[in-house]
């Protein structure tokens, strides 16, 4: 028999409706933002040290030579306020304990400064838009209704005349997706976005180690990196930079690293905000420290074991955990959502008893034995300690309590855990049992959903559960445990340290909001596919009609007739089970009136049993089995006895369960089936070009030997050497390598030129016996990107000099600046500095001297479909290997994606359009779960060279970006 058709499913994504977020520029609004920036700079960011010092002071004789923990102080003055703390409490706290390490004092003589750069927003991307122009196409194949929004029309919020006033307007909420330095982008969200104190939970997975692995990625193609391989070593500036201010100083650069993140972090938080921090054995303890002096003692939370998915071997014990340390930043105040492992992790060990009749219990062992079936309970002590508190007869809690004609009273400083009233309700409800010569608690298994989550988490493997894009990636599990018990629908979480995106995608799913860097570009490119290809369950909302109508059926009671808004900060309708306490019993009164109604029963049956059984049994000394002498009066009357028993138990058990408190399990929202949920609407966004003071020249591989302690690191005096002066020293050497094979640009004269942007005047001939060339050369920063801004201000100054080319030599470019060939007769060519340029000569491998390359615009046809639709297909791109210093042209094999803004506005570039080439499936969930909704043809479309027919639009033009395997991007504007 043919299978039914599956039904369409609905496809959405959650909103934060709610939530806003400053207007920020936009990659194409530079120039207008950039003006207005020139004129009132925003100044740096102070943040105050926690424990400063006076100019001059140290903490030590001497610079320490490896990280170690002093005594804050030996000598001290008492203040008023503490001799009155000593006169009350009888303690005084003199002191404590911090890690100090080798430059910390003369950090501390001032406060840490931070630049605080605008973000420049490069894409803005509205995952929904792209599956549902696949849903268009297969319904205009199918002759269905083809009508959708358009998701982009108002993806701002904003009026026309506040678009161009950046950072001082509130827009629709989108995520965002944000590369740079996070110090720097954490200082800018604090001052310019007024986001401090707005962060619900940061996520911080900072290198575990100084080896390659635990630092970066090269490629979007293969997570494999081995430490100290030449070709495994990350060619992005930004990432070389990020590895020499970690590790320069070895284990005392890196704790510097941490706190100053530690100190941004702690002021974006909420007063109710959590920070994880996770870390393996190497450095937990010395990241616990740094914590314990950034938070305080005080507000230190949990310190989370990990089970790694592999133990590392070890010449002794394996290493099979890795840590997470939680801190708040007021533990007072502090959100906390109680979670519970699943059933089949409980440890239920300690109950160690079955009870297979009411008030009859075996060992588990013993019912196995004999195939008893019941519920496993456990005897649990019913008094506390009272210490310093009265514990005699006639107090509160230490009465005496008769059991089954027994007197019992606590033991010496101990009392009852409950009143004289509760003690009554717990024996009614047969919730008290002899133990020896004392009474006991009966705590069953089932009184609790399962065992609340503790710091111990083997039943989750770190770094499991998927399969890894990324060398460092985390787990999904174990981000997901940290953000369901600190935060809620709606919060804010922030992760500094992006990767492949784990925690935006975790942050997703759960309908959190979130924010996510890195200085990675390949960790970025890995992280936007990710998000863009995610699938996700549809979880009913709180606050929407099917929502309140499942609550109404749980709780039975009708729903709220307010107005319904889909407010996703009202949460999700979870699943939810009885947590039967003491408290809840002991607090019950229902428990005395079904006990009164059935006493009225069971006494007289009890009275009638006893005379014919010539006995005087009280009411739990009444055997459970008739005896086999029994007349069939006596056994019939002991069997309506333990009949109505039986019901006694099963009422009170029933209005315990009715009156127990309900536990919501945060991590099983009830899901509608009918509908899928793709990602919500994100930004990808970046620092704005700016130039970094040199740092340091010395070679990887030799500064992680020096701080390792393997050799002396080189002399800090060699290590300012002008960055300017070696790029033109090896323009005069080697020149500069064209698109045609062998051709190259040798330079007869070149010196420096005092310029606002140029920085070197040259000349050379062109061609074999061409005319002499006057070329003025733009020399991008150390470490960072040249915009189109900077190529225009060049271009200006060179052809107010009379210049015949500009050459920008930069590390990389950003996208906007691929298109800029020309300014009137100016030719442009724009020269990408091979990496290797960081490096020393042992670490060198370009062979060929290829130390400047012209990096060229994508191959891109625009193919007209004979009507009001054109196509775009990608030849190739001209992608620059840091590993060869060559270049690979007309080749789609190094593209990882492309996009289309269909509608191009010159004022952002919307991913209307995404296509992903490389060999791997990202859409394979979606794909499962649309079979019905989407075809398979449709599905091929986005991994293909060629795009999907279009409308020419009314504006009459579109932009193509192509980002590579690298995460370099290029972009063109063309008319249609």
């Amino acid at each position: 028999m043919a299978k039914a058709p599956k039904s369409p499913k609905a496809i959405g994504a959650l909103k934060h409706d709610a939530a806003t977020r400053r207007n920020i520029p936009t990659a194409e609004m530079e120039s207008f933002f950039r003006r207005d920036e020139d004129q009132a700079p925003m100044p740096p960011k102070h943040y105050l040290r926690a424990r400063p010092l006076a100019e001059g002071e140290t903490r030590t004789d001497g610079e320490p030579r490896v990280p170690e923990l002093i005594w804050n102080g030996a000598r001290i003055t008492i203040t008023d306020e503490q001799m009155a703390e000593l006169a009350e409490t009888g303690t005084l706290t003199l002191a404590d304990a911090q890690l100090v390490w080798r430059g910390k004092d003369r950090q501390d003589w001032s406060d840490l400064v931070v630049n605080v750069p605008p973000l420049y927003i490069q894409e803005k991307i509205h995952p929904k838009a792209v599956i549902d122009d696949l849903k268009r196409r297969t319904a205009e194949k199918r002759g269905a209704d083809t009508d959708a929004p358009d998701l982009f029309a108002d993806f701002n919020g904003l009026q026309p005349d506040q678009r161009a006033e950046f950072y001082q307007h509130d827009q629709h909420w989108s995520n965002r997706m944000i590369l740079g330095d996070s110090l720097q982008v954490m200082a800018s969200l604090s001052e310019r976005e007024s986001l401090r104190g707005k962060v619900q939970c940061i996520y911080f997975d900072p290198p575990y180690g100084i080896k390659f692995n635990s630092n970066w990625q090269v490629s979007t193609q293969s997570r494999d990196v081995k430490d100290g391989k030449q070709t495994d070593i990350s060619r992005e500036p930004e990432q070389v930079k990020a590895f020499r201010d970690t590790w320069k100083d070895g284990i005392h650069s890196y704790l510097t690293y941490l706190r100053d993140r530690l100190t941004a972090m702690r002021e974006l938080l909420t007063e109710s905000g959590s920070i994880f921090v996770q870390i393996g054995d190497e450095n937990v303890h010395r990241v616990r420290a740094v914590m314990d002096e950034v938070f305080g003692t005080d507000n230190f939370v949990a310190q989370i074991q990990l089970k790694k998915s592999g133990g590392a071997t070890s010449e002794y014990l394996s290493g099979i955990t890795d840590f997470v340390c939680w801190f708040s930043k007021s533990r007072s105040r502090l959100k906390y959502r109680s979670l519970y492992q699943a059933d089949g992790s409980r440890r239920d060990d300690d109950y160690g008893l079955i009870e297979y009749e009411v008030d009859h219990w075996v060992t588990k062992a013993q019912a196995e034995e004999q195939s008893l079936k019941g519920k496993a309970l456990q005897l649990i002590t019913l008094t506390s300690q009272r210490q310093g508190r009265d514990t005699s007869e006639l107090s509160a809690m230490g009465y005496p309590y008769v059991f089954r004609g027994k007197r019992f009273l606590p033991s010496k400083g101990r009392g009852w855990t409950t009143t004289e009233g509760g003690m009554a309700r717990l024996g009614r409800a047969s919730r008290i049992a002899p133990s020896g010569n004392n009474i006991r608690l009966k705590k069953y298994l089932d009184d609790a959903p399962g065992q609340v989550v503790t710091d111990f988490w083997d039943d989750l493997i770190a770094g499991a559960g998927r399969d890894k894009t990324y060398v460092v990636q985390t787990g999904v599990s174990v981000l997901q445990r940290c953000i369901l018990m600190a935060t809620d629908p709606g919060d804010l979480i922030l992760d500094p340290t992006c990767g492949s995106g784990t925690t935006a995608y975790v942050a997703e799913q759960w309908g959190r909001r979130w924010i996510t860097i890195d200085t990675s570009r390949v960790a970025l490119a890995l992280a936007r596919t990710r998000l863009m290809a995610a699938r996700y369950p549809w979880y009913m909302l709180a606050d929407s009609r099917e929502g309140r109508a499942k609550e109404a059926a749980l709780t039975q009671r009708p729903p709220a007739d307010t107005p319904v808004r889909n407010d996703i900060r009202q949460g999700f309708v979870y699943e939810r089970v009885p947590h039967i306490t003491l408290k809840s019993i002991a607090n019950n009164p229902l428990i005395d009136d079904i006990w009164e109604k059935w006493q009225a029963v069971l006494e007289p049956r009890r009275a009638e049993l006893n005379l014919l059984a010539k006995k005087s049994w009280k009411e739990w000394e009444i055997p459970r089995n008739a005896d086999a002498s029994w007349s069939s009066n006596v056994a019939g009357v002991h069997k309506s006895w333990w009949d109505a028993r039986i019901a006694r138990q099963r009422e009170i058990d029933a209005s315990i369960a009715a009156r127990a408190e309900v536990e919501y399990l945060y991590d099983r929202p009830y899901t509608d089936n009918a509908r899928v949920r793709v990602a919500g609407p994100f930004t990808v966004e970046s620092l704005s070009p700016h130039r970094v003071l040199p740092a340091s020249e010395e070679e990887l591989i030799d500064e992680i030997k020096a701080a390792e302690g393997k050799c002396l690191p080189a002399d800090s005096d060699l290590a300012g050497l002008d960055f300017s002066a070696i790029v033109i020293d090896y323009l005069k050497a080697e020149g500069v390598k064209q698109q045609a094979k062998g051709d190259r640009i040798t330079f007869e004269s070149l010196t420096p030129w005092p310029g606002n942007f140029i920085g070197a005047s040259g000349t050379f001939i062109e061609g074999e016996n061409g005319p002499e060339r006057r070329a003025a050369i733009l020399i991008g920063p150390e470490y960072g990107t040249v915009g189109r801004q900077d190529i225009v201000a060049a271009a200006r100054e060179a052809v107010d000099n009379r210049f015949d080319v500009l050459i920008a030599c930069a590390f990389n470019f950003d996208a906007h600046s691929s298109e800029l060939a020309h300014l009137g007769s100016l030719t442009i060519l724009k020269a990408r500095i091979n990496p290797d340029m960081h490096m020393s000569e042992e670490l060198k491998n370009t062979g060929r001297g290829n130390m400047f390359v012209v990096f060229g615009e994508p191959d891109v046809e625009i193919l007209d479909e004979g009507g009001p639709e054109i196509r775009v297909k990608v030849n190739g791109v001209d992608v620059f290997d840091p590993n060869t210093g060559d270049i690979r042209s007309s080749d789609t094999a190094g593209i990882a994606a492309w996009f289309i803004d269909t509608e191009y506005n010159e004022e952002s570039f919307f991913v209307r359009h995404a296509y992903f080439l490389g060999a791997n499936d990202p859409y394979k969930s979606l794909k499962t779960a649309l079979q019905a909704e989407i075809d398979e043809d449709a599905w091929a479309t986005l991994y293909s060279d060629t795009s999907r027919p279009f409308e020419r639009p009314a504006g009459g033009r579109i932009a193509v970006k192509v980002i590579n395997h690298f995460g370099d991007e290029v972009m063109k504007v063309f008319g249609v």
